[in-house]
């Protein structure tokens, strides 16, 4: 009896790309590569029509990022794998797609052979890290988290409306403040949280219950 193969979606929005990972997953009998999306809406749509096993996820792509792909793929077929595959390893990337139920997470650096072992596995629900991604997530389960005592009130009203995608010019107007001001806030608040960016910062407050 033939073991029945993964169907893949590949999502990506460089074509030379996409061409490269179907020329892998083609070359191996144990896949088939069941069709492609060049952005997350288009992800989303063919993984569910398709009823893909595993979506190979680029993260930032136009109209809709990798991150809130994968988090409406959850909603509407949380039995479809998503291993990101992305050149960006940062705080701000690695953190919001493994929250938003990604099952693995490598860089296209990856080896052939080490891509095709990450899918398999993933097909199965179990967690594939890039080394570098592994350091990061365990740095941030060492890190002890700071009280939430530390924001000030004013840094938490900014970064409240940040996340509701309040701009700093309407948040600055909502607050009777300067748009230097609300910046300011925004600096410490990322200080404050460990973190370099807006979305890291958001993704941070949600995980310590500052934000609801």
């Amino acid at each position: 009896m033939t073991e029945q193969r993964i169907r893949l979606l590949i999502v990506d929005d460089h074509p030379i790309v996409r061409d490269g990972l179907r020329a892998v997953f083609e070359d191996d009998a144990a896949f088939e590569v069941a069709g492609e999306a060049g952005d997350g809406i288009e992800a989303v749509d063919r993984a569910v029509a398709l009823g893909v096993d595993v979506v190979l996820m680029d993260l930032r792509m136009p109209r809709m990022g990798g991150v809130e792909a994968i988090r409406r793929l959850r909603e509407k077929a949380p039995d479809i794998r998503v291993l990101v595959l992305t050149t960006f390893d940062s705080d701000s990337d690695v953190l919001p797609a493994v929250e938003a139920g990604a099952t693995g997470y490598l860089l296209k650096d990856a080896p052939r052979d080490e891509l095709l072992r990450a899918v398999h596995a993933a097909n199965l629900g179990q967690a594939v890290l890039a080394p570098s991604v592994a350091q990061k997530l365990l740095g941030r389960v060492r890190t002890p988290v700071a009280p939430a005592e530390q924001l000030t009130d004013r840094e938490l009203k900014v970064l409240t409306l940040v996340a509701s995608g309040t701009t700093n010019r309407e948040a600055a107007k909502q607050l009777f403040i300067s748009e230097a001001t609300v910046k300011t806030h925004l600096l410490h608040a990322y200080a404050k949280l460990g973190v370099r960016d807006r979305a890291a910062a958001v993704a941070e407050a949600y995980k310590r219950g500052l934000l609801g």
